[in-house]
């Protein structure tokens, strides 16, 4: 007897308006995620083609789109700073077929521009692709100085007579300079080119005496003769060029200034196909085609049993705080995301 009431509780329940909707959503919520992807999944680039964002992106969309079974295009939208590509997956459907390739000018811009969303909270994050590359610093090669020490000794002693190409103000070679001027109580001039390459180019023939810059603009320089590497801006050595220190181990703590690349989806997508992206991100990033093609651009891969969604967060929190210290040393107060 009691278990008949308990079915005719139950079938009152099934019956009734909200149970009828309430079972509705929960299959409606999960059927794109059941059905993904059934069409072209789209990675927004907000920076230029053949850039250090747009490359990792192409190869990872020609390797990924196998895993998947879903083609995957690749979309350059350029603009103030990244913000328009990034703003255009920050309003695009929830339905995982708009994504973004989300790099360090994302948490470098939230201090020194105002941009409409933050850029961790108001996106999905889904994995990172790629770490650095690291900046490098480079002189040019008739210049004499062969260690980072000399060149801060002729700078101390000759204030602004030395003058360093930059990508312009707010750009990773720009804070590196600033940070090494605030470091070393030097007085090295700032010279704005279009790019960090441009700015690599006027190091070689002799426009300005040396620049940061990264590690894919050096090598052909320094190959070539044309410029000499003194130090590399990042955690470790690079495997090219073992010989060449950190400016850590020279003496300046937190002295970091590398790249990375990441996969973002607008807010609120589905758990479901957040897991299924992050899976297929690792099993692309980790194939032996995707590493070779990133080591010759100075770039390691996360292990991907740790390339979680969650870790991918906390790193980005970790390096908004890091680039907030790093805005206040050019004269910058750290801004909030617009609301």
């Amino acid at each position: 007897m009691m278990r008949n009431m308990r079915e005719k509780e139950a079938m009152q329940w099934v019956r009734s308006p909200v149970a009828v909707f309430a079972c509705l959503v929960a299959l409606w919520s999960a059927a794109p995620a059941q059905n993904y992807p059934n069409r072209p999944i789209t990675f927004v680039v907000p920076f230029a083609p053949g850039g250090l964002s747009d490359v990792p992106a192409r190869v990872l969309a020609a390797i990924m789109q196998e895993k998947m079974g879903a083609s995957i295009v690749v979309e350059n939208k350029t603009g103030a700073s990244g913000v328009l590509g990034a703003t255009s997956v920050w309003r695009a459907e929830p339905d995982g077929y708009t994504l973004l390739i989300n790099a360090l000018a994302d948490v470098q811009n939230l201090h020194y521009i105002k941009v409409p969303y933050d850029p961790i909270t108001d996106f999905s994050l889904i994995g990172k692709i790629t770490d650095g590359p690291p900046l490098v610093l480079v002189v040019n090669s008739n210049l004499p100085y062969k260690s980072l020490a000399e060149l801060i000794a002729d700078a101390k002693a000759n204030p602004n007579k030395l003058s360093f190409g930059t990508s312009g103000a707010a750009t990773s070679p720009a804070i590196a300079l600033t940070q090494l001027n605030h470091a070393t109580g030097t007085k090295i001039v700032d010279v704005p080119y279009r790019g960090s390459g441009e700015a690599a180019s006027a190091v070689a023939t002799g426009a300005v005496q040396a620049t940061f810059t990264f590690f894919t603009s050096a090598k052909p320089l320094v190959d070539a003769g044309k410029v000499r590497v003194l130090a590399i801006a990042g955690k470790e050595r690079i495997p090219a060029w073992p010989e060449v220190p950190t400016i850590q181990e020279l003496g300046f703590p937190n002295f970091n200034h590398s790249g990375f690349v990441g996969l973002a989806g607008p807010p609120k997508l589905s758990p479901q196909i957040v897991a299924l992206l992050n899976k297929a991100l690792n099993q692309a990033i980790n194939s032996d085609a995707f590493k070779a093609r990133m080591e010759a651009l100075g770039m390691t891969i996360p292990a991907a049993e740790s390339n979680t969604p969650e870790n991918f967060a906390a790193f980005m929190r970790a390096e908004n705080a890091r680039q907030a210290e790093l805005a206040s040393l050019t004269g910058h107060d750290p801004m909030a995301p617009k609301q």
